[in-house]
């Protein structure tokens, strides 16, 4: 790949902004400090950067023409959705040369077809207005995450994002159908057909879904929707151990079959720190456990009797001693109050002092002896560091989340960084050990580009790497993610 030049022109960042301001406006051109700030810092706030501009085009021949402009002044460009990641896919490096190319004006829900079960969109539809669209209609678009109202589709889409659906209806890139993408050069590919069968040839939408932006701009998607289910059976049940609560899905899957839609984990540290900082909230079950999980059930307006298969498979759990006690909502606020102890985790940690975050996925049968073998290997690097671990079970992802060892009644966050890379260390290599992935749903970004290649195959690297190399030869787009610079 070619290499960037260390500076550019002189006159050539002016000449490019006139290009940019000529292709989307002037308003929609910011360099201006204060304006540009917003853009350069993740939600984490621990990756910041510095940009030539921001540029917020409101069409796909905006974007073309943009990236059109940046191409031919070779000039590195960053796409960014709703900036809601946490691996640092989605802003600047440090250069002050890079384009932040934002769509959050690309709103426009395009199409929906409830009879065929699909939902064109721009690609800064965020994700609670999609739902809400195919909700219109008559219809579900099942993906669910904590950021869905201020994350957008297009960046769901670069980053393959999970959620709390997968269970039952799959990762992004099973929800996609067709793409609209702007390629490094200005080219546009119109891929936006709602077709499910298509054998004819490359898969060229999986190729971009996934991608961090480094291939090309999605501006545009064909999505899958399905039958709404607004029956819902939701418990908060107690376990005694990650063991136990994959025991608790085989009872689950066994009772509830396809209605099983949820199966959400997370451990009692996780629990009291919901419960000291979030308002409102409250323990529903009179002893603590180690353990929880939060199991749902939906089904359509036809569909009877899942509150009886809840409690089918609830009792045979108990009885089976995987579950010593459990919550069943009665209400749909019961329900939210159950949702809310799953949902404020990451926020709530924010506020309890530094976090080191991972997320890992690992082979269902293989969560809790991995669980279990990585807690005291930390304890060794760290003396008190306290995991937060939540996730989703069924689908063998765990956010195995560090906070700092408290010391005095505080948060040591001085210790939680000197030993954060020994720490990050010993969670890949115990999750590479067990055929596990280091990034099950957040993406690569620039936090794990070097880690994940160094895990991988020299042929998957290569293989990775000629597909860059043919899409986007000069490597301007989106450098440093996903791929190790230089790559």
């Amino acid at each position: 790949m070619t290499d960037l030049p260390d500076r550019l022109p002189a006159r050539l960042p002016d000449r490019l902004l006139d290009r940019l301001r000529d292709a989307v406006g002037e308003a929609h051109v910011l360099s201006a400090e204060a304006d540009v700030a917003p853009y350069v810092v993740d939600w984490t706030g621990v990756h910041r950067g510095s940009a030539l501009a921001v540029v917020r085009p409101g069409s796909t021949d905006e974007v073309a023409a943009v990236l059109r402009a940046c191409h031919e002044a070779r000039t590195p460009v960053v796409p960014q959705g709703g900036n809601t990641g946490l691996v640092g896919g989605g802003v600047p490096d440090g250069s002050g040369r890079q384009v932040v190319l934002s769509l959050g004006r690309m709103r426009d829900v395009r199409d929906v077809d409830p009879v065929a079960g699909t939902i064109t969109v721009d690609a800064g539809v965020v994700l609670a207005d999609v739902r809400a669209a195919a909700a219109e209609a008559g219809r579900l678009f099942p993906m669910s995450l904590g950021s869905e109202g201020s994350c957008t589709i297009g960046g769901n889409l670069a980053t393959n994002a999970g959620g709390t659906a997968v269970l039952r209806y799959g990762m992004t890139r099973e929800l996609v159908l067709g793409l609209e993408v702007v390629l490094p050069d200005g080219r546009v590919w119109d891929g936006l057909r709602g077709l499910r069968k298509d054998n004819t040839g490359y898969d060229l939408t999986q190729l971009f879904v996934g991608s961090e932006g480094t291939l090309g701009v999605i501006t545009g998607a064909v999505l899958r929707l399905f039958p709404a289910t607004p029956r819902r059976a939701t418990a908060w049940v107690a376990v005694p151990s990650v063991a136990a609560a994959v025991s608790l899905l085989a009872f689950a899957q066994q009772h509830a079959g396809v209605h099983l839609s949820t199966f959400e984990i997370a451990n009692r540290q996780a629990i009291d720190l919901v419960l000291a900082h979030l308002p409102g909230a409250s323990d529903p079950l009179a002893a603590p456990s180690d353990w929880y999980v939060l199991v749902e059930l939906a089904g359509s307006a036809v569909d009877d009797g899942l509150d009886e298969a809840l409690e089918s498979l609830l009792g045979a759990a108990v009885e089976a001693g995987v579950a010593s006690d459990a919550a069943i909502a009665g209400s749909p606020a019961q329900r939210s109050a159950l949702w809310a102890l799953r949902e404020g985790i990451s926020e709530v940690q924010k506020v309890e002092g530094a976090t080191l975050k991972h997320d890992v996925t690992l082979p269902i049968a293989r969560l809790a002896a991995w669980t279990e073998a990585t807690a005291p290997l930390l304890q060794e690097v760290c003396p008190g560091v306290r995991p937060v671990t939540y996730g989703h079970v069924g689908d063998g992802n765990l956010h195995y989340n560090l906070n700092a060892p408290l010391t005095d009644g505080r948060s040591d966050d001085d210790a939680l960084r000197a030993a954060a890379a020994d720490l990050t260390a010993t969670i890949y290599d115990t999750v590479a050990r067990e055929d596990g992935s280091i990034s099950a749903e957040h993406g690569l970004g620039r936090t794990k580009a070097a880690a994940a290649a160094s895990y991988k195959s020299d042929v998957e690297v290569d293989l990775m790497r000629a597909v860059k190399q043919a899409l986007d030869p000069a490597g301007l787009m989106n450098p440093g993610v996903l791929l190790p610079p230089g790559s």
